[in-house]
């Protein structure tokens, strides 16, 4: 279903340049699952939707042996026929580089030049036995215009009754952690400062003791304990009239809420004010405002587009993110038309457990520099 649900998004926006990142390549088995890696990306560089973009990079992380490097990120640009010079940064060599052709790269992206992949330390998130969180860089030169494209997988929260426990809770600390450490990355001293987008799952969550606290705020709370360690197992909230009924059940991988209309309705605008992970890094990333309902947790049932799995409170875990040199970049470039959307794809299609977001907007020439200094990126071969 995924696939013509991006059709349509590349067909109404008709993008001249496409960055599309994904995570998890591969799914859950990705030892049986990559030879469907390759099958669906050759179907997708010759598809007909895509066939006016003649030029296209693809880089898959495919080593799932490599416990140290492996982190299932793919990232796939592709470029319009219309679209004449485009250049893309070389890290080793530390130049531009004309961009023709299409080429795969995968197995190891530890070769090429063209980006810079990083894992997480194992010690960010000791939780997991063997975390694939990690991120992709590429950087890029359109129209005397440079920027960073970073593909980033931030940690998950392990379990909802810890989750539950502080307000922020230790989850969100780890991913603060692992996301200035991509920030401190990509503007140190070893390259030129560009623009930079950052984009992919974040895993952000909402705020989850300050959620249950509102939305059961007239429960009382029952707490169910392993009999055995007596730790906490379960806990389950009921309205104190109403003949007791069961409004939340929370167990380490059950976020069981009586009505789900809440994370849809007004697409679960009401609960943004508990979206507070991105506050810390108010000083360094801009992000448009969110018009589209929680992307995860979604049914895998091909039958229910619009449900939400009961495994985890939903929540905006899939953002497009950017430095404030970005903002203005973008903002820039609108002129008198309000180009620049941000909203999800397929709101009725089941597309797994996350709903992929988009951003489409238009730079304008030159938009990336005073004219008096044209960015040395185009000149180079």
């Amino acid at each position: 279903n995924g696939c013509p649900s991006l059709f349509q998004v590349v067909h109404a926006h008709k993008p001249h340049f496409m960055a599309l990142h994904c995570q998890e390549f591969g799914g859950k088995n990705y030892e049986a699952s990559m030879s469907h890696v390759d099958k669906f990306v050759k179907e997708l560089l010759s598809s007909d939707a895509m066939k006016d973009y003649n030029r296209a990079r693809v880089y898959l992380d495919e080593n799932y042996k490599s416990q140290e490097h492996f982190t299932a990120l793919g990232s796939f640009y592709f470029l319009h026929e219309s679209l004449k010079n485009i250049y893309q940064f070389d890290f080793k060599a530390k130049k531009y580089k004309k961009v023709t052709g299409k080429e795969i790269y995968s197995d190891t992206l530890e070769s090429t030049p063209m980006l810079e992949k990083e894992k997480f330390p194992q010690d960010y998130f000791p939780e997991c036995k063997w975390s694939r969180k990690g991120f992709i860089r590429t950087r890029w030169c359109i129209t005397d215009c440079a920027f960073d494209l970073v593909n980033i997988h931030l940690f998950h929260d392990a379990s909802n009754l810890i989750a539950w426990e502080t307000s922020p809770s230790v989850y969100s600390g780890i991913r603060h952690k692992a996301l200035g450490y991509v920030l401190d990355r990509i503007i140190d001293q070893r390259f030129e400062k560009v623009s930079y987008f950052v984009f992919g799952d974040f895993n952000f969550r909402l705020d989850a003791k300050a959620v249950v606290e509102t939305l059961c705020a007239k429960a009382t709370m029952q707490t169910i304990r392993a009999a055995d360690t007596n730790e906490v197992v379960k806990l389950i909230f009921r309205e104190s009239d109403n003949d007791r009924k069961v409004m939340l059940q929370l167990e380490k991988k059950l976020f069981d809420y009586f009505n789900q209309d809440v994370f849809r309705d007004n697409n679960g605008t009401a609960l943004l004010e508990f979206d507070r992970e991105l506050s810390v890094f108010k000083d360094r990333l801009y992000e448009l405002d969110i018009s589209f309902p929680p992307s995860y947790p979604y049914s895998e049932d091909s039958s229910q587009g619009k449900q939400y799995m009961n495994t985890r409170c939903p929540a905006w875990c899939d953002r497009i993110l950017m430095s404030h040199s970005a903002k203005e970049l973008i903002l820039k470039s609108e002129n008198d038309e309000k180009i620049v959307i941000y909203d999800h794809i397929g709101p009725n299609v089941c597309m797994g457990d996350h709903k992929p977001v988009f951003l489409s907007f238009r730079i304008a020439a030159g938009a990336g520099k005073p004219i008096a200094n044209v960015h040395k990126c185009c000149v180079v071969q």
